[in-house]
């Protein structure tokens, strides 16, 4: 049997200790499918006395992540404490200046530095993998790395962030605002005190552009993406959602297009007979579609512990099993060096339409008048409804739902804005894109 691997884990909260407790109770068969044993010789977190169920007899602490990855006798530097830059950042650095394999569940760190660090690591010929980063305990990466090569793209997609997709099932399923939501989500643990970087779409968008990169061979572009969170979806939007026969999901596009690249997080209506509209709570979703395979629908656990864990013991189980001077699989695809630069692909078209939601004052025209700025920006209507609606100020309104055809989103920007100008709308108008999969 070969040496043993020495690992240093850095982060020792929910994902690092149920990783060190796996590695513990399951040694030796972790060594018998490996060909070699996995030992933690090193650990760094901020609290030494808290228990954290596993043994740290024998093991090195360090209070210092950085030192840990600078002198530490291991072989591997795991990284779990998160965040692009700080001691996250400075510490995976150091490791593969130092010439260790790095593992990371850190997808703000490779959203913010992962062609650098690629470059980093291919030059010393090191692995870099990351497959807790996105999705939690879905191997997309491995996937999109290594199992599709050959594979052309198209397409991807999917449900990235637990807390949006359980407070928009919550939404639906129990008729809670979606501020209750919140702060069952954060009572439970799936929401943070600030929960600022889920419900805006930001967690989301760091995972996407890490897939786009994979599917699509071009540079990280993080800051490049079209955003859009949950916070202004109303219990009205999610029951004419149900009506029209669709669910709302916060989803994370990319696609490849003639002229570049698009990618985009925002809430989407999908139909309530698709795969992906039945992915609820917590569990994420991530949908492939490529011209050989065709299409491919991964569901699993996309956070907590265990479920982290897990994608991150299958990194460095893959390290364990790889032999010196073996090739490695390029960190991103395809050598970093390769990597096209960002093309932002030109507005076009969307496919699936738009659903619009106004509330406006009940007076004689105001029907004709929406009616005629939908036709002054060419867009088709496939239905319109209007419902009567008493607002807490007592003024008799109508609430006017609207679902487009194909359409340009400029065009249905422009003539929101020109109702809005009208003077006959109350409250802010709601926009929300309509996506019909396939088969998925």
């Amino acid at each position: 049997m070969a040496d043993a691997l020495k690992i240093g884990i850095a982060g020792l909260g929910t994902v690092g200790a149920s990783l060190a407790r796996i590695l513990q109770t399951r040694a030796n068969a972790l060594a018998v499918s490996c060909g070699r044993a996995i030992t933690i010789q090193a650990v760094s977190a901020r609290a030494k006395g808290k228990d954290r169920g596993f043994d740290l007899t024998g093991i090195a602490w360090y209070d210092d992540p950085v030192e840990m990855a600078e002198k530490a006798d291991i072989d591997v530097f795991i990284e779990l404490m998160g965040g692009a830059e700080g001691a996250a950042a400075v510490s995976v650095r150091a490791a593969l200046k130092r010439g260790l394999h790095v593992v990371t569940a850190n997808k703000a760190l490779l959203a913010a530095h992962g062609v650098e660090l690629a470059k980093l690591a291919e030059e010393k010929g090191l692995l870099l993998n990351y497959e807790a980063a996105v999705a939690g305990g879905i191997p997309v990466i491995k996937t999109l790395r290594e199992s599709l090569t050959g594979n052309h793209f198209s397409r991807l997609y999917g449900i990235m962030n637990g807390t949006c997709n359980y407070i928009l099932t919550r939404m639906e399923k129990e008729g809670l605002s979606f501020a209750d939501c919140l702060k069952e989500a954060q009572r439970l643990g799936y929401a943070e005190a600030d929960p600022t970087f889920d419900i805006e779409g930001n967690d989301t968008a760091h995972k996407l552009s890490i897939l786009t990169t994979l599917a699509f061979g071009n540079q990280i572009a993080a800051d490049q993406i079209y955003l859009e969170g949950i916070s202004n979806i109303s219990i009205d939007d999610i029951h004419a959602a149900r009506d029209l026969g669709y669910r709302i999901k916060l989803l994370g596009v990319a696609q490849k297009t003639a002229t570049g690249i698009e990618q985009r997080v925002h809430p989407t209506m999908v139909p309530l007979d698709s795969v992906i509209a039945q992915v609820d709570g917590v569990t994420n979703a991530v949908a492939i579609e490529s011209d050989i395979l065709g299409e491919l629908l991964m569901v699993g656990p996309g956070a907590g512990g265990n479920a982290t864990a897990s994608a991150v013991l299958g990194d460095v189980t893959d390290i364990a099993k790889s032999r010196p001077g073996a090739q490695q699989v390029p960190v991103l695809g395809r050598p970093a060096h390769l990597l096209e630069p960002y093309a932002q692909a030109e507005m076009t078209r969307h496919e699936g339409g738009y659903f619009i939601r106004l509330t406006v004052v009940d007076r004689t025209g105001v029907f004709a008048s929406i009616a005629t700025q939908m036709a002054n920006n060419n867009i088709s209507l496939e239905s319109i409804v209007q419902h009567s609606k008493t607002p807490a100020a007592g003024d008799q309104a109508k609430t006017i739902i609207l679902v487009t055809h194909a359409t340009m989103e400029s065009a249905v920007r422009t003539a929101v804005a020109a109702i809005k100008g009208e003077g006959y709308l109350l409250g802010e108008p709601q926009v929300i894109r309509i996506e019909r999969p396939k088969t998925v």
